[in-house]
């Protein structure tokens, strides 16, 4: 639950670094900070996105009085929000840093959701068509279908069939005449 932790700081010095650390995060996609810290502003930031994706006017003045900067609500309510809209939460990713050097605190990078690229391959468009039950009459179509096609090539090929015996002579009467 956001906000139990006090993180060594007065409420109003809290608030503030948490709407800083929430606007960077928006802004850039991500950043470097404590563990504790990150479990704070995970839940404030999906909250801003979830505001992003109602996208009313009351939505972008709970924004605005959050998020300290205008052009960073303006990416949340248009980029980020249709970015995220066919999902439910979890926009944000907790990643463990380890140790930080000096003073050893857990350092964490916290960063937006990027949902992995899926590449379309003809692999799955196979197993679509692998089901013979249905398929049956299309493939016999489809058969019909390549074996008139075929016809209409026939004369292509045979007239490309012809040029090149046309030519295979010229190089036989060549190379006869370098072997002499």
């Amino acid at each position: 639950m956001p906000g139990t932790r006090k993180l060594g700081r007065k409420t109003d010095h809290r608030r503030a670094m948490l709407r800083g650390q929430v606007t960077l995060l928006l802004k850039n996609g991500t950043i470097k900070t404590t563990v504790t810290r990150a479990k704070e502003i995970a839940p404030l930031a999906e909250k801003m996105i979830t505001l992003g994706k109602k996208n009313t006017l009351a939505a972008r003045r709970a924004a605005m009085a959050f998020i300290t900067e205008e052009d960073v609500v303006s990416k949340v309510f248009g980029e980020i929000a249709a970015k995220y809209a066919n999902r439910n939460g979890g926009y944000t990713q907790l990643y463990r840093l380890g140790a930080r050097r000096g003073d050893a605190a857990e350092m964490a990078l916290l960063k937006l959701f990027e949902e992995p690229v899926k590449e379309e391959k003809k692999a799955p468009a196979r197993k679509k068509a692998a089901p013979k039950k249905k398929a049956a009459p299309k493939a016999e179509e489809a058969k019909e279908e390549v074996k008139e096609e075929p016809k209409a090539e026939e004369p292509k090929t045979e007239a490309a069939a012809e040029e090149p015996k046309a030519e295979a002579p010229a190089e036989e009467k060549a190379e006869e005449t370098k072997a002499e």
